[in-house]
């Protein structure tokens, strides 16, 4: 089994937002990070060269067991087209809430937003506690 290609890094998180492709996603990238760390508690991290994340878990895929890592509890994206969520959606107690949230699609562990101001802020913020609140897998071994 190789190794994830998702991974923590030193890349500064406010360099990459500072560099986001339009203003208005700078803007939002980091409105985005001092919500998602007022929720958290905790400093973001850059996973990867495009992806905020606050706290880690480790975890089992549902899908195919063999497949285990660490992967970020929630976090964000400024991306040109959209912004992309991660842990939004996967939790029960999220997914009760997720259609207060307002304008977006989903995918299979990711919410899309066209802007910030399509979303209720509030409510958001709900998500990423829940999201937060996420344990490691019961079943993954240290």
């Amino acid at each position: 089994m190789g190794e994830p290609k998702t991974v923590p890094t030193d890349a500064d998180v406010h360099q990459f937002l500072d560099a986001a492709a339009t203003a208005r996603r700078r803007e939002e990238g980091l409105r985005l990070a001092e919500i998602f760390g007022e929720v958290t508690g905790t400093d973001p991290v850059m996973w990867g060269p495009t992806m905020v994340g606050y706290g880690s878990f480790r975890y089992i895929s549902r899908a195919n067991p063999r497949t285990r890592g660490n992967w970020f509890k929630t976090g964000f994206s400024p991306r040109k087209a959209q912004l992309t969520f991660y842990g939004l959606n996967d939790l029960p107690e999220a997914t009760a809430l997720l259609p207060k949230l307002g304008t977006f699609t989903e995918g299979v562990s990711c919410v899309y937003a066209k802007k910030l101001d399509d979303l209720d802020l509030e409510v958001l913020r709900q998500l990423i506690a829940i999201a937060w609140s996420r344990a490691d897998d019961p079943e993954a071994t240290s």
